[in-house]
């Protein structure tokens, strides 16, 4: 009975450590950004339209972390980059090209967050999240007209 506080006390001090190490490996945002847009452009063209899907929502989640943050210049121009993806997203989907359903579902969860950042924005911040929306949305429902095409 005597030793479970002392357990306690021990578990604890080892797992500081170990936090502390796996927070100090993660990866920042822009790097990661980076990466995924190299893998996007080196991989094989039926693969890419949902890679760039991935990189989209990615951009989209750290977008929404700059406005979160208050870096509105950095917020404004990952959407404008988004905006670039996902029109690269129409032309690569529009071939014979790889998980068709599943960039559809992953664009359609990116739409749903970026509406979420729209309800949260300023006035002023508005104009270019409506327009990447209707982009994304415009973009979604062709890739959702591709699955039901096959």
């Amino acid at each position: 009975m005597r030793s479970w506080p002392v357990y306690l006390l021990l578990l604890s001090a080892l797992s500081i450590p170990a936090c502390a190490a796996s927070s100090d490996e993660k990866i920042p945002e822009e790097q990661l950004l980076a990466a995924l847009e190299q893998h996007a452009v080196q991989a094989p063209s039926r693969a890419q339209g949902y890679l760039y899907a991935q990189l989209v929502h990615e951009m989209i989640e750290y977008s929404a972390h700059e406005y979160a943050a208050g870096n509105l210049e950095k917020a404004t121009w990952v959407l404008k980059r988004t905006q670039e993806f996902t029109h690269k997203i129409r032309s690569l989907m529009a071939g014979n090209s790889k998980k068709p359903k599943d960039t559809q579902i992953l664009l359609r969860r990116t739409a749903f967050r970026l509406t979420e950042l729209l309800h949260s924005s300023s006035y002023e911040d508005r104009s270019l999240i409506q327009e990447t929306l209707a982009q994304l949305n415009q973009t979604q429902d062709d890739v959702m007209m591709q699955v039901f095409e096959k």
